[in-house]
């Protein structure tokens, strides 16, 4: 079968959730390539933008409680309960949230460089390498500065990185995402458009991934003519 399956997952470098589900997504797909069947799909994973709080300032005064007490209007003590059991659902997932740390950004030029990156291939080191520096070590990430240092260390140009943030190359595929996003009717993230059918919303386990992937895989299969080629789709 040469088509991979395409797993398109909308979300935010600043969203809790969104690191959760990107990692359970990977251990679903870790869990299809350790299978005895040997039913392992080929899959081709792109990253879409979504600002969860555009209106935010690029220098936030305040920590996360700050700006989620403010944002959502709760108690700050409901929030710190929040985030407790968020960074419990992280470290089940192999990831140690540093909330104390975090510096509360906005993010549309961390999705800008997303997509520089995605044009020399390198998106999925630079989503990684985001959510990393946002969650885990608190690095700024809302910066140009901040960001090229970052683009380097996944191997990014460090001029070609700067000149495409300062003049807002890739607003445009920005903005696009997001008007997809809205025709699908993506109100929260992380959400993930699998095959460009099924849609799949939330930080599911990696069971809940390996299940639908090797569903997928093996109608794909049954669809297979014995010489290895797509039988026609009819309509």
């Amino acid at each position: 079968m040469s088509n991979p399956i395409s797993i398109d997952i909308w979300s935010d470098i600043a969203c809790p959730w969104c690191y959760i589900g990107k990692r359970n997504l990977e251990k679903g797909l870790a869990a299809l390539r350790d299978a005895e069947d040997g039913q392992s799909p080929e899959v081709e994973i792109t990253f879409h933008s979504f600002e969860l709080s555009p209106d935010t300032p690029v220098d936030f005064d305040g920590d996360e409680i700050d700006f989620l007490s403010g944002h959502k209007g709760m108690p700050r003590e409901q929030v710190q309960q929040m985030l407790e059991r968020v960074t419990g659902v992280a470290r089940e997932a192999g990831l140690e949230y540093r909330f104390d740390l975090l510096q509360h950004t906005n993010t549309v030029k961390a999705h800008e460089l997303l997509h520089h990156a995605k044009a020399h291939g390198r998106q999925h080191e630079m989503e990684e390498r985001l959510m990393a520096a946002y969650f885990t070590e608190g690095r700024h990430v809302g910066r140009i500065d901040d960001l090229v240092d970052l683009a380097v260390e996944v191997g990014l140009d460090a001029d070609e990185t700067r000149a495409a943030l300062e003049s807002e190359r890739h607003l445009p595929d920005v903005r696009q995402d997001q008007e997809q996003a809205r025709a699908y009717g993506i109100q929260g993230v992380p959400f993930f458009v699998i095959d460009g059918k099924y849609g799949v919303s939330g930080a599911q386990p990696p069971a809940a991934f390996e299940n639908v992937l090797r569903d997928l895989w093996a109608q794909r299969a049954d669809g297979a003519t014995a010489d290895g080629e797509r039988e026609p789709e009819t309509a």
